[in-house]
């Protein structure tokens, strides 16, 4: 029976910065179980990764550090590069996107889509910094998200939402750079027409079809997934620009491409083609094998870069021709670290590379906790409380107790020869038959990309081997000489189970997994042995002499520490808005500023956040109206001294004229104080 070819691809990390929990959780560590599961079951799979070295993060975090991109990008590509490594990720190749091959390729993927007439040249207006002089794209430009509003979208996406954005989609834009609101500019750009291609990608997402050809299992794509797709879809595809005005990166191959580079979203993904291409010129192969032909192509990513992997990169590899359409794309949602969002900025977070140094012996314990809460489908949380009660109730109390009790008493017992089992109970032939069945559930459920569930599926054999040992008690039986076959039956089935053990790890706990199999002498390296029942046979030799405890357990005084190093190591990420444009002191003067008391207050009607006051301004008694109801009751107002803007034109609110603005100072939470002197000043004092 022939099996299917894979080629896995694990979302290119940027290298502006080292790992933390939430990129290990989302991408990198299902997508090794994933692709260790494939090499037990003996597919023919490529395993294929890289550091993204190129967009505006890059270019921004080198500014802020006073430095180069060449600098940054070489700085974290080691740093990433020997996190993976540390925590046993089993790439094929981790390549990096500066290398010349890559700019070859995606110089070349450039000019093949151009030449076929698949992008279109337009000269528009875009926003440019003056004070930098520069375009504004991508990370260059914040704003509003039109989506959900959130303050501080990005030019290219909102990590609040995960829509996908263009500049001219942001409200209120502030450049990155210099802070200040951009002009408008004429510049012209390459251009995909991603209208063009609706009707196929409708069809392609929704029933797995391509051109009438079932192309892939649409069930098996996750629901988030699809649902971001055709929403962008359903909203109608735009053209979207395929190159930047800007100096760090793919330089643009064609006439009329100086000073310009292929935008990050069409350089990035071709990342996995010419790291391919590497990884073939030193093994021997042709690349084109694993991009060609009747092969699943699989990309692991975080849900922010859903539609970039399953709209943008689709459709140039159905432009280019020839090149194979993702058969999933399976993303996963947002891990949160104890009651909040990681953060960079913020340094709110668990970096890999600081976890492994802290604790090396700690590897497959970490993989174990992070697949347990893998954001599979909604977002979870990390807590160094749950990494503390799953390591020592299931990893140490489960599965560490019942391999330790079986190799101890098989050691005492038998001095670590495989007994031979007697008559098996109807008990014992349930257990049998549930070993049999277990790695069935887990290929099924991995095969279907439920990682989370699979890992438990394998727990459920250790949970099953401690039931069974703790129910027939060999250690009390072992007393009487008449129990000598019944004990000898129950070991042989332990030994059994913990043989097992050793294989259905392997994809989730591979460290674990190897230690098992070298305390019974045993070892194995396709996953159709677990479905053999008897894997070790009586008389077997085992190592149980040399076997040890697999997991120490995890005091509170450690993870205390690490809240507390956690908390210690927390800055605080004040978000205040740019600073407005420049204006003239004869406007400043302009403006009327005195204070005021509030004599009375009362809330108006229908309008929970609107406060009708009476304000003695020293000239006059006014009414104003103010948006402080929900940070202020009118209790707590009145006989306040305020600031007060006074020549502002009448405006009614809600039916009342409001005769002018209480000035308030509002921090980055939003929340508002008022701006009073601080000493006594009387009504009508002005501001200046």
């Amino acid at each position: 029976m022939s099996k299917d070819k894979f080629t896995v691809t694990a979302a290119l990390p940027y290298a502006n910065g080292p790992l933390h929990l939430g990129h290990v959780a989302g991408v990198y560590l299902p997508s090794d179980i994933f692709v260790r599961f494939l090499r037990m079951n003996n597919h023919d799979v490529a395993f294929i990764c890289g550091s993204d070295e190129h967009g505006a993060a890059i270019t921004l975090r080198a500014k802020k550090e006073g430095t180069t991109p060449k600098e940054i990008v070489d700085k974290y590509n080691g740093i990433i590069g020997k996190a993976f490594n540390d925590f046993d990720i089993s790439f094929d190749i981790f390549h990096r996107t500066s290398e010349k091959i890559h700019h070859e390729t995606a110089q070349d993927f450039f000019k093949v889509l151009d030449e076929k007439g698949h992008f279109t040249k337009e000269t528009s207006q875009q926003y440019y910094d003056e004070e930098y002089n520069q375009f504004l794209a991508d990370r260059y430009i914040s704003g509003e998200c039109p989506t959900c509003q959130n303050p501080n979208a990005y030019g290219d996406q909102c990590e609040k939402c995960g829509s996908a954005l263009s500049p001219n989609d942001l409200k209120n834009p502030k450049s990155t750079l210099s802070g200040k609101t951009p002009i408008m500019r004429e510049t012209s750009h390459w251009y995909l027409p991603m209208e063009r291609h609706e009707e196929w990608l409708t069809s392609w997402i929704k029933e797995g079809k391509l051109d009438g050809v079932q192309q892939h299992d649409p069930k098996k794509w996750r629901n988030q997934v699809v649902g971001q797709c055709m929403s962008w879809i359903d909203g109608g595809l735009r053209p979207r620009a395929m190159t930047r005005d800007l100096e760090w990166g793919v330089k643009v191959p064609v006439q009329g491409g100086d000073g310009k580079v292929l935008y990050v979203w069409l350089d990035a993904p071709i990342g996995y083609i010419s790291a391919t291409k590497q990884w073939a010129i030193e093994n021997n192969k042709d690349w084109k094998d694993y991009w060609t032909g009747d092969r699943k192509l699989v990309h692991f990513i975080g849900k922010d870069n859903i539609v970039f992997h399953a709209i943008i990169f689709p459709i140039l590899l159905k432009a280019h021709e020839g090149l194979i359409l993702p058969d999933n794309v399976p993303a996963y949602e947002f891990l949160n670290l104890e009651g909040d969002k990681f953060s960079t900025s913020r340094n709110w977070a668990v970096w890999l590379h600081e976890y492994i140094e802290a604790y090396p012996d700690k590897i497959d314990e970490l993989k174990y906790v992070l697949t347990s809460i893998a954001p599979e489908t909604k977002d979870s949380e990390f807590t160094w409380k749950e990494y503390q009660s799953r390591i020592n109730n299931e990893l140490a109390d489960i599965l560490g107790n019942f391999v330790n009790r079986t190799v101890v008493l098989t050691q005492k017992y038998y001095d670590g020869i495989v007994p031979a089992p007697g008559a098996y109970t109807d008990e014992d032939k349930e257990v049998l038959m549930e070993i049999e069945a277990i790695p069935g559930r887990i290929s099924e459920l991995v095969y279907k990309y439920k990682l989370r569930d699979a890992q438990a599926e394998a727990m459920n054999l250790a949970r099953l081997g401690n039931k069974y040992l703790a129910d027939n008690e060999p250690w009390k039986k072992v007393k009487d000489p008449a129990n000598a076959e019944r004990v000898q039956t129950i070991m042989y089935i332990a030994l059994q189970i913990t043989a097992n053990l050793s294989i259905v790890l392997q994809p989730f706990l591979p460290s674990t997994a190897k230690k098992i199999g070298s305390f019974l002498n045993f070892t194995t390296k396709e996953w159709s042995d677990a479905s053999a029942i008897h894997q070790i046979p009586s008389g077997h030799v085992t190592d149980t002499k040399s076997a040890y405890i697999l997991f120490q357990k995890i005091e509170d005084s450690q993870v205390d520490a690490e809240v507390e190093k956690l908390n210690a190591s927390r800055t605080v990420e004040t978000v205040f808005e740019p600073q407005k444009d420049e204006t003239s002191f004869d406007d400043f003067t302009k403006m009327d500023i005195r204070l005021g008391t509030i004599l009375e207050a009362e809330k108006i009607k229908k309008a929970d956040k609107l406060l009708k006051l009476l304000v003695d301004t020293g000239l006059d008694k006014r009414t104003i109206v103010s948006g402080i109801a929900k940070h202020y009751s009118p209790e707590e107002v009145i006989g306040k001294t305020v600031t007060v803007l006074m020549n502002l034109p009448p405006r009614k609110i809600k039916g009342v004229e409001s005769n002018g603005m209480i000035l308030m100072a509002e921090n980055a939470d939003g929340k508002l104080s008022f701006v009073s002197p601080e000493k006594d000043f009387e009504a009508g004092s002005g501001i200046s």
